[in-house]
């Protein structure tokens, strides 16, 4: 592929989510809320794992680390989306692009990774419970959370190296409020079907497959704690747990089989599924695992109580 003639792309432009002024301030107004009201929960939810000496349970660990990522994830694409709805001209650099690109699927592909991880924990605590802290010892849990990081940067460094390489000679505008994969391939001054293929592939196909996996997993899970459903307070504990796991992964990779598992073609939907993928669930994300764990919620209202309500007496 000849790519010495092809240097004249060195910005985007971003159609946004809308060219109405007035919907322009409507949805500012929501996600400004949103994002200011979830994000802060997330960050209570990491200090209060951090600081309390009863959450040190690995599922508590995890946990956290989820809603570090889901912070970081929705982090990667909200903020310039909220100051572009006060600009009439939507840019992003290429290499702005190329960066936001790499981080949303570095981010994504580890929280895709660290759900199977929390899978085995789970699998660990219910099948495996005499042996649980010898299997999930501290050391493991790092190691796991470590690979699940790992797993997301090569994923995306495949992502980045098959854009970098395709020629962009003339379109420079991008049907979205941030950059992806999808979009950008669209613009390409190439037959770009071989690299569609693999991003479909390397996207899409680990999407669904893990999808898969995991609801396969939870539903032996689910039915292996049904059986000793007359146990006690711990298994309804446990199934509560692998329901909250269960909402997690559905909205997580649901937006994104939607997305990355077909041809990238445009369709009427993909703003609004990118929306909740990129935005809405990813900070959601934590709080439902939270609703239903009473532990957390306890271990929250002392710490509210201690550190901010104390201060103010």
């Amino acid at each position: 592929m000849e790519t010495a003639n092809y240097t004249k792309v060195t910005e985007f432009v971003l159609t946004g989510l809308s060219q109405t002024r007035e919907v322009q301030l409507v949805l500012f107004v929501i996600f400004l809320f949103f994002y200011l009201f979830i994000l802060p929960g997330n960050i209570l939810i990491i200090c209060t794992i951090r600081l309390d000496p009863h959450l040190t349970s690995p599922m508590y660990f995890l946990l956290a680390n989820l809603a570090f990522l889901d912070i970081w994830y929705s982090s990667i694409t909200a903020p310039k989306m909220l100051i572009d709805f006060f600009v009439e001209r939507k840019i992003i650099s290429f290499g702005g692009c190329i960066a936001q690109l790499f981080f949303l699927h570095f981010v994504g592909a580890s929280e895709m990774f660290l759900l199977t991880v929390m899978a085995f924990d789970r699998y660990a605590a219910i099948c495996r419970p005499l042996h649980y802290a010898t299997i999930m010892n501290p050391h493991l849990c790092c190691i796991l959370v470590a690979l699940s990081w790992m797993g997301g940067f090569i994923h995306s460094i495949i992502q980045v190296a098959l854009i970098v390489r395709l020629p962009f000679c003339g379109p420079n505008e991008l049907d979205s409020y941030f950059c992806d994969i999808t979009q950008v391939v669209r613009i390409a001054c190439a037959n770009t079907f071989p690299e569609e293929l693999v991003m479909i592939c390397s996207s899409g196909l680990i999407s669904v497959v893990c999808f898969i996996a995991l609801l396969m997993s939870y539903a032996f899970l689910l039915a292996l704690l049904k059986k000793h459903s007359g146990s006690g307070e711990d298994t309804n504990r446990a199934m509560s747990t692998c329901y909250s796991h269960i909402t997690i992964v559905v909205l997580m990779f649901g937006p994104s089989i939607y997305i990355y598992a077909r041809p990238f073609d445009s369709f009427s939907l993909d703003k609004v599924v990118s929306v909740f993928h990129t935005i809405i669930f990813p900070l959601l994300n934590p709080i439902i695992y939270t609703l239903r764990n009473k532990e957390v919620k306890a271990a929250m209202r002392k710490l509210v109580t201690k550190y901010i309500l104390c201060k103010e007496k």
